[in-house]
């Protein structure tokens, strides 16, 4: 069965730093797109970063735009998330995700990605 399994979340005070990895259980998930994203309480889950299966193409929500980075370690088949700079409305479990049917195309739209994670909570005091 295909797992992705989060991890790395945590507390931090603002303007910490955390990183995120994402396991995949399977090594055919280095081939396709991968990608992030988080539900805040009350709110509908919204995307934050994709990148390609081979890294070269990144796309990222505004709000984490010159904060996180996204990369993947095709070897480990594993993904990561740096989060820095972190504030309070980052706070949201957050959920890595594959799109097995793309390894180019980076959508941000939560029905384009057909694998998840079961997530990780991160909780940003202010």
């Amino acid at each position: 069965q295909v797992q992705l399994v989060e991890s790395g979340g945590g507390l931090v005070q603002a303007g910490g730093s955390l990183r995120l990895s994402c396991a995949a259980s399977q090594r055919t998930f280095s081939s396709v797109v991968m990608g992030w994203f988080r539900q805040a309480p009350g709110k509908e889950r919204e995307f934050v970063a994709a990148l390609s299966r081979n890294s070269g193409i990144t796309r990222y929500a505004e709000s984490a735009k010159g904060r996180f980075t996204i990369s993947r370690d095709n070897a480990k088949n594993t993904m990561y998330l740096q989060m820095n700079s972190l504030k309070p409305e980052d706070t949201a479990v957050y959920y890595c995700a594959a799109d097995s049917a793309h390894s180019l195309r980076l959508s941000s739209r939560e029905v384009e990605y057909d694998y998840w994670g079961q997530g990780t909570q991160v909780t940003v005091s202010s």
